[in-house]
């Protein structure tokens, strides 16, 4: 069932996001060479408390135990869920995807970046610019009328057009005081997911996930990190969305 939000639900999401934002862009400044993903964990945690608000990711319940971390950082082809640790080490030219999640007042925001470290490859440049070129093309299709595929449709469309692959095993959700509610958004059009139209008031994370080479995923024996199956690098860009009568209200920007 897919909950509708009310106008004081939205801006309560809004704060969280604003908070996910400020944390992400935080990151985004602090990322070096030498850095490792335990100090942006640490600094995550640092802002979610000072903010006032607590971790969506902490805790979360996976088949091998819940998630250990407030932040998920993962590198190069490591596609998502990557757990931050004193021994992974950012180096020049790596590129990070930061995911980081927040409940405030008892609503979820959550948001995601690639961010390249120092210089990197014209082809690891091209491949998270298509990523959130993806991103925004599906932002576009978040107004009430339009049916839930099209966006999948937007995101398949650009990152195929552009030589690169949509992961399939991971895909964006509906959000609200649960981090994941209905619906399942994929990232490619699924000719047997439903198409339900979409309407004001739903608050949508979509999370487009693009790899270099294929699409294919597998998960390592942490049982969250989920790494490229063929070692091509990684993107991932991903927004909180609420639907407007007129259009996407993005919750989470920057």
């Amino acid at each position: 069932m897919i909950i509708i939000k009310t106008p004081d639900e939205i801006e309560l999401m809004r704060h969280a996001d604003r908070i996910v934002a400020e944390v992400l862009n935080a990151l985004r400044e602090m990322i070096r060479p030498g850095i490792t993903t335990a100090d942006m964990e640490a600094e995550a945690e640092k802002r979610l408390e000072k903010a006032g608000a607590k971790s969506a990711f902490k805790g979360y319940p996976g088949a091998h135990g819940p998630f250990p971390s407030v932040l998920c950082a993962s590198i190069n082809d490591e596609v998502v869920h990557g757990i931050p640790s004193p021994k992974r080490v950012v180096e020049e030219g790596d590129i990070v995807s930061l995911d980081f999640g927040a409940i405030y007042k008892g609503y979820c925001g959550d948001a995601a970046i690639t961010v390249g470290v120092g210089k990197v490859s014209s082809e690891a440049k091209k491949l998270m610019q298509v990523t959130e070129e993806a991103l925004m093309k599906a932002i576009e299709q978040v107004k009430p009328g339009n049916r839930l595929h099209m966006i999948g449709k937007a995101v398949q469309g650009h990152v195929e057009a552009n030589g690169f692959s949509v992961v399939r095993q991971f895909v964006g959700h509906g959000i609200g005081s649960k981090m994941h509610e209905d619906p399942q958004i994929p990232n490619f059009v699924d000719p047997s997911a439903p198409r339900p139209r979409l309407k004001k008031g739903m608050v949508l994370a979509i999370e487009p996930m693009v790899n270099l080479g294929h699409w294919a995923v597998r998960v390592l024996d942490d049982g969250w990190t989920a790494v490229t199956s063929d070692g091509s690098l990684s993107a991932h860009f991903e927004h909180s969305i609420a639907i407007g009568p007129n259009g996407p209200d993005v919750l989470s920007k920057i």
